[in-house]
């Protein structure tokens, strides 16, 4: 979501109340700006043909593709990450999202996200019961596996409670809410976007905020188990985005907007020293993400090259 650019406002603020303060007031001013861009949907469009929104949605699976794979190994600050046991949980829910996947049809088929969790949860449960939950790091101290399931959590969990107001989140001190990148990995596997289905998630979501107890249960998922999914569903974001810019031909100035927006863009986010030496706007705003490097580079050529001219048909095509 926001994490790359509100720690380049922490870094620039010097991190403490004061960049606290700084994230929820762009936060707000975010949110005003983007509700007024929803009043020019329309004559905005022109500005975002296949090619850019394509090169802008692989630039966000290829960003991804790392995030997947620390949660893959059990999330990159656990302290037992790439334990034989994490990969094998892992590698569990992997296995069983592609058997359901492939080996079923219809409803069954398209929950195959959902089963493949499940089925990681139940696992994680019982590899509780049979293998050892802690362990000891390089300095002597005792440590719990990042794969052993929380339960005391859930307990220690009320039952009702009522959140902030969602719609000015920031304005109560919390971060925006945004519908997370995996989801469009989500909607690609299932093909599902019929909006009963979504309304349900929202719902479920709802619920979540509603009863802590529930939202508990599932924010006690082990890395690893969300990582089983979340690698293919990342992967699956860099092929709708590679879908998107095939649609149309790959004309010299497509590839060109693609070359350079995934250049720049995925470049500046692998290493966002090179802008160290750039003025702070330029590196507050482009250091945080390669994302929003490869976004404003893919806009603004398919703006300033000059159109594919149209060839003529010739007789023989006629």
């Amino acid at each position: 979501g926001f994490i790359g650019v509100f720690n380049s406002v922490a870094a620039s603020m010097g991190g403490g109340l004061l960049a606290y303060g700084a994230i929820m007031g762009a936060s707000i001013i975010g949110g005003l700006f983007e509700a007024v861009l929803g009043f020019f949907l329309k004559p905005l469009r022109r500005f975002f043909p296949a090619v850019v929104t394509g090169t802008v949605g692989l630039s966000i699976g290829l960003s991804l593709i790392s995030v997947g794979v620390n949660t893959f190994g059990g999330g990159a600050s656990a302290k037992d990450f790439g334990s034989f046991e994490n990969l094998c949980l892992a590698l569990v829910v992997l296995v069983v999202i592609l058997a359901v996947r492939h080996a079923t049809t219809g409803f069954l088929s398209a929950s195959s996200i959902l089963v493949g969790i499940i089925v990681g949860y139940i696992v994680a449960g019982v590899m509780g019961m049979v293998l050892p939950t802690t362990g000891v790091d390089a300095n002597g101290v005792e440590y719990t596996k990042a794969w052993v399931l929380n339960w005391d959590k859930v307990a220690a969990a009320a039952w009702f409670a009522v959140p902030n107001p969602l719609p000015a989140a920031a304005l109560f001190g919390v971060l925006p809410n945004t519908s997370f990148s995996q989801n469009v990995g989500l909607v690609t596997m299932t093909k599902m976007v019929n909006r009963k289905a979504l309304a349900c998630g929202a719902v479920f979501l709802i619920l979540c905020g509603l009863c802590p107890k529930l939202g508990a249960v599932v924010s006690i998922m082990p890395q690893s188990v969300l990582g089983g999914a979340a690698v293919m569903m990342f992967a699956s974001i860099v092929v709708s985005g590679i879908q998107l810019i095939t649609r149309e031909p790959l004309t010299p100035r497509n590839l060109s907007i693609v070359s350079v927006a995934l250049g720049l863009g995925y470049g500046i986010g692998a290493n966002p020293a090179v802008l160290a030496g750039a003025p702070q706007m330029v590196s507050l705003i482009f250091g945080g993400s390669g994302i929003v490097a490869a976004a404003a580079v893919a806009i603004v050529l398919n703006i300033v090259l000059p159109k594919d001219k149209e060839m003529p048909q010739s007789d023989a095509d006629v």
